[in-house]
């Protein structure tokens, strides 16, 4: 099966300042690790990375060290960072991307913004300047959020959007599910009328804590199937952060307090759900797992040149040993 996953994460805390990790994210995840972690099942994996929540001085200076691991890793397009409410910077911003060749789209991480910026005046301009230049937009906020991002990709739509990680819903945990809520379904019902708006179906692990099963995460999945048919649907690991929770079972490594951990097979253990979900379903798994995040995201022919000529700069990387993250 070949794999493109469409929302991939690295980071690096010695090279680059990410506010918000902790815990067991709190550690390097890049060359090496993905290593660890690349799935069984498939016989060709590439990925789209995503923004992995810099700071925004640290936008490009991100997108040029991705760039560099890009070839090793099998990184085809880059998803960069971006204040999209800045006027004349985000402007300036956006020129500054242009001249980075794996940049395919970018995102303003909306899920802790006020309500009404992505309607606002300076937003929408900014998102009309991302359009212009074919890229696409990814839309990482809460359920809540769900109708303004209807309202943006009303005000434009000529904006390729994409919807992360269902627009994160309640999921519960594989002990005490939470069934999708008819407020979640209607808006997704809503946004999906947006020919221009596509779903990963990514980051339900996380919003489980990372005690999930996928009987358990299968409505949501079934709710976006309805919602937006099979080929505006991609696959996406949401790796690393969807991989953190209770120690999975047999790990050596598990910490005696019972804390959230580092799960070996939680990437693998979720590509796998969805390919037997879409399998019973009866829905076009290459589609889900390769040809809608290459069309959407218009990799297709440039990607192989661009990754393979990308000159490296020198940048360090730094080894990991899974036994040190416990």
């Amino acid at each position: 099966m070949r794999v493109l996953d469409s929302h991939l994460h690295l980071w690096d805390p010695e090279l680059l300042h990410y506010p918000w990790l902790e815990g067991p994210l709190a550690w390097l995840f890049a060359e090496t690790e993905i290593e660890h972690a690349r799935l069984p099942s498939a016989t060709t994996e590439k990925a789209v990375f995503v923004q992995a929540g810099t700071i925004d001085d640290d936008f490009l200076d991100e997108v040029r060290w991705v760039s560099e691991l890009a070839p090793r890793i099998g990184v085809v397009g880059i998803v960069a960072g971006a204040r999209l409410d800045r006027g004349t910077d985000t402007t300036a911003h956006l020129e500054g991307l242009a001249a980075e060749p794996l940049v395919v789209g970018v995102r303003h991480d909306l899920q802790a913004e006020a309500d009404g910026l992505a309607v606002s005046a300076a937003f929408v301009t900014g998102a009309r300047g991302v359009a212009a230049r074919e890229w696409t937009f990814d839309a990482c906020v809460r359920e809540s959020q769900l109708p303004e991002i209807a309202r943006l990709a009303g005000a434009v739509p000529e904006l390729r959007m994409v919807l992360d990680h269902l627009g994160k819903p309640q999921v519960g945990t594989a002990d005490a599910p939470v069934a999708p809520s008819m407020e979640w379904v209607r808006d997704l019902d809503d946004l999906a009328r947006h020919p221009n708006v596509w779903c990963k179906l990514s980051g339900l692990p996380a919003e489980a804590g990372g005690d999930w099963s996928a009987a358990q995460l299968e409505p949501f999945l079934d709710a976006a199937a309805d919602a937006f048919g099979v080929e505006r649907l991609m696959w996406g690991s949401d790796w690393p952060v969807s991989v953190i929770g209770p120690a999975e079972e047999g790990d050596p490594h598990a910490p005696a307090d019972g804390s959230p951990m580092y799960q070996a097979t939680a990437r693998s253990r979720w590509a796998d759900a969805v390919r037997d979900w879409a399998e019973r379903r009866g829905h076009d798994t290459d589609a889900l797992f390769w040809d809608n995040a290459e069309s959407f995201y218009r990799i297709g022919q440039r990607s192989a040149s661009v990754v393979e000529e990308r000159p490296r700069r020198g940048i360090r990387f730094l080894g990991w040993l899974r036994g040190d993250r416990g």
